[in-house]
């Protein structure tokens, strides 16, 4: 072959940025773009000279790459190849327009990229912007070059410039080609390498989940980086420095430590994974610090994270691995990957660490009277294949920068990530004996917004007055309104007030007053909601029990409850267990109750009981949490203005009356003014059936858990208002399925939080929280395990 000097294998590193190069199909990646200032007198053509004395000096600048029909790619040596440049005269443009066009030059630059099978993979554009000033801007394929090779082909460019503009002879080091380097990665042992990441990944799994990231959607398009960076005080990083050689750590182990708290902290995860990117310039090859290449490697990093473990100790280890993790350091990420026990086509990580500790610069160019071009290097750009990296420049000010993909991250969220980690760093210089539980990873300014602030939402004044006193007063406003609809049965807002008053004082002539548990075991029905009104009317609490409970927890609960006296229908009878309780039929016994003498009824107030649920309990046996009546009202007052019920909306009862839920939708109904449907159990299954259901009569707002939303097909529901979801986490498929087409609001509350403590709406990109805004006059904290803020 005509003008080849050499032809040999890529290493792991180069293999692995040829892949991703190839498989994004985007001409940026990987292209690294170094702009440079000059102060001084240029001598134009002795600096082209001296660019391409340095290429015709490196084979590594003169390579390309082949892979196209071969069974692994190689790189081929060039003899010859002839550096491109662009130079323009940009003198008399203002400042502002130069600033500009640079700009636009970077971006065009980029996206010109590089054809990887022709050499050089490197260009420069050379701008004079005054008479004494002048840009450089020096691309390059990250193929050729690591970060610690840049100075050193910079410095030997000066170095030649110097020998040209002086007319003196150039001395340069003896070289040692790149090649040598490849042919001492063919000679390592990659079983013991095997042996040794294979017990380091031992047990994980999966990916340590970014959490903040957005999901990435199958047509997001190609990936968009760019960069934000934050400047670490002087005095913290002077500290951290001491505190690093102090003891026996480096800056660098400092870094991963605080990034795998932060990582651990955002996931929960007590066992993290992330990259790390190593200088892979081994020590027993003489020569390799002053070699040119592409020397280094991507490795994974799994890091442990116990709350309980002392900062110090723990940063020792993890340096004490870093150790011996640099034996093999030489080995393909790709292979690694595969003896993990992540699954195939899953990442090992999604988060890069880049410490960038490289040989300095000259920023100085002399002629035999003293410096006369003074060199600034202003910026490098580059676009990687990672989501998320955090490139670490030490300094006398520690500069933390993230690269990062704008389809994962919006700016405020890489913002907010790195303010936390620099508040870890300066909580690991000022308590280096602290536990890593207790380093804070909020801000003084953020932790007490999310206490003070956050927490706060404007709110209407309580409500005082009980439920069963409220849907008296609206059947008082709207007493010929429909209140319960069950098939062909109806019944208005007096109705359902006269037959709970009627049954409620049959109720205080069997003993119900304040306090006193009355058990609901009673089918899908008007008569279901008629009973609940009576019993909250008599003065007592009703606990819902299930017809379809097993007999077994029917027994446990009933005499957990001590329940005096059990409301069923007469078809139920056969099901119930062993008990105590005196019971009475609402159709076996109607006649009899409806002669129970008007005797006036108990007064209760918020403080007393309302109700109790049982709940799957710690032990194995259910749980019953009682709840008063205080936060009902106010609940179903701020629920009806969060998601828009009025008197003319029809809110399906979907939830089981033993499930709290069932409570929120008859409050927020029968407050509003609205209709409450209720179905027999058949129609309520996820399918058909209850699509027929919510179609046919018309409802306009329901709530349903995410695994109903997940599995219901699609179809036309034009009157459907509003969905709110609850009891489970909502996946972001079941949001993008019903997010667009209706209001999605998630729920959230514990039992004893009457029923929902925060409603927040949920929209089909995912950008807003899982977590709304608290309601009922309840004030809310997110906490960690530690019980911190977050």
């Amino acid at each position: 072959m005509k003008n080849v000097e050499d032809v040999y294998s890529l290493s792991p590193m180069q293999q692995g940025m040829l892949f991703h190069t190839l498989y994004e199909g985007e001409p940026g990646v990987y292209v690294t773009q170094t702009v440079y200032n000059f102060h001084g007198p240029l001598d134009v053509p002795a600096f082209q000279r001296a660019w391409q004395q340095v290429v015709e000096r490196h084979q590594t600048l003169r390579s390309a790459f082949l892979w196209a029909g071969l069974d692994e790619p190689l790189q081929l040596v060039r003899q010859k190849v002839r550096l491109p440049w662009q130079v323009e005269d940009w003198r008399e443009l203002p400042s502002a327009e130069q600033d500009a066009r640079l700009d636009a030059f970077l971006a065009a630059d980029r996206r010109r990229g590089f054809d990887l099978a022709k050499a050089p993979l490197m260009r420069l554009a050379l701008f004079q912007v005054a008479d004494a000033r002048y840009r450089c801007v020096w691309t390059q394929h990250h193929l050729l070059l690591d970060g610690w090779s840049v100075p050193l082909v910079f410095n030997e460019v000066f170095a030649s410039y110097d020998a040209f503009v002086r007319g003196l002879p150039l001395a340069l080091p003896r070289l040692r080609p790149y090649r040598d380097y490849i042919a001492w990665l063919q000679r390592q042992d990659l079983a013991q390498a095997e042996a040794f990441w294979r017990q380091l990944l031992h047990g994980f799994t999966a990916p340590t989940p970014l959490v903040v990231d957005l999901p990435l959607a199958s047509d997001a398009g190609e990936a968009r980086y760019t960069d934000q960076h934050i400047v670490l005080a002087e005095s913290t990083t002077a500290v951290l420095q001491a505190l690093a050689r102090q003891h026996g750590l480096t800056l660098n182990t400092v870094v991963q430590g605080a990034w795998a708290l932060l990582l651990s902290r955002y996931s929960g995860e007590p066992d993290v994974v992330f990259g790390a990117t190593v200088a892979g310039r081994p020590a027993d090859l003489p020569g390799v610090e002053t070699m040119v290449g592409l020397f280094i490697n991507t490795v994974p990093v799994r890091v442990r994270v116990p709350q309980e473990a002392v900062l110090l100790p723990w940063l020792q280890q993890l340096q004490g691995q870093q150790a011996e993790l640099r034996q093999y350091e030489y080995s393909p990420l790709v292979q690694v990957q595969s003896w993990s026990e992540v699954p195939r086509g899953q990442p090992l990580f999604e988060s890069l660490v880049v410490f960038e500790n490289y040989p300095e610069e000259n920023n100085s160019s002399e002629d035999g009277e003293g410096p006369t071009l003074i060199i600034e290097h202003t910026q490098t750009e580059e676009q990687g294949s990672y989501p998320l990296a955090l490139i670490a420049v030490p300094g006398p000010a520690l500069v933390l920068r993230f690269n990062y993909d704008r389809r994962r991250f919006d700016e405020v969220t890489i913002a907010r990530m790195l303010g936390h980690l620099a508040t870890l760093l300066g909580a690991m210089a000022e308590q280096p004996t602290q536990r890593l539980g207790a380093l804070p990873l909020l801000s003084v300014d953020e932790r007490s917004r999310l206490l003070d602030d956050w927490s706060r939402t404007p709110a209407p004044a309580p409500l005082t007055a009980c439920l069963h006193e409220l849907v008296a007063a609206q059947a008082a406003r709207t007493p010929e309104a429909v209140a319960v609809v069950y098939g062909d049965t109806q019944l208005t807002y007096r109705e359902l007030e006269a037959r709970a008053t009627q049954l409620a004082y049959a109720l205080r002539q069997h003993g119900v007053g304040p306090e006193v548990p009355v058990a609901l075991l009673v089918e899908r029905s008007p008569e279901q909601i008629v009973a609940l009104l009576a019993v909250l009317k008599a003065g007592g609490a009703y606990l819902p029990l299930d017809p379809a409970t097993p007999a077994a927890r029917l027994q446990y609960v009933l005499h957990d409850a001590q329940v005096p006296l059990l409301l069923t229908q007469q078809a139920l009878l056969a099901t119930l267990p062993p008990h105590t309780a005196q019971v009475l039929c609402l159709d076996a016994d109607g006649a009899a109750l409806a002669l129970a003498p008007m005797v006036p009824l108990p007064s209760v107030g918020p403080e007393h009981l309302a109700y109790i649920i049982y709940t799957s309990g710690s032990t194995g046996q259910p749980k019953g949490v009682p709840v008063a009546h205080r936060g009902i009202a106010n609940l179903a007052q701020q629920q009806i203005a969060a998601v828009g019920v009025t008197a003319a909306s029809r809110v399906l009862q979907f939830a089981a009356l033993s499930f709290d839920a069932a409570l929120s939708e008859v409050a927020m109904a029968l407050l509003a003014g609205a209709t409450l449907v209720l179905a027999a159990r058949e129609a309520l299954l996820p399918g058909p059936e209850l699509l027929a259901l919510l179609r046919d009569e018309a409802i306009t707002h329901v709530t349903l858990p995410p695994s109903v939303l997940a599995v219901l097909p699609d179809a036309d529901l034009p009157a459907l208002h509003t969905i709110i979801t609850a009891g489970e986490a909502c996946p972001a498929a079941v949001v993008a399925r019903w997010g667009t087409r209706h209001r999605l609001i998630n729920a959230y509350g514990p039992t004893e939080g009457t029923v929902c403590a925060t409603m927040g709406r949920t929209t089909a990109d995912g950008r807003d929280p899982a977590i709304g805004r608290p309601i009922a006059h309840a004030r809310v904290y997110v906490l960690d395990a530690q019980l911190a803020p977050v």
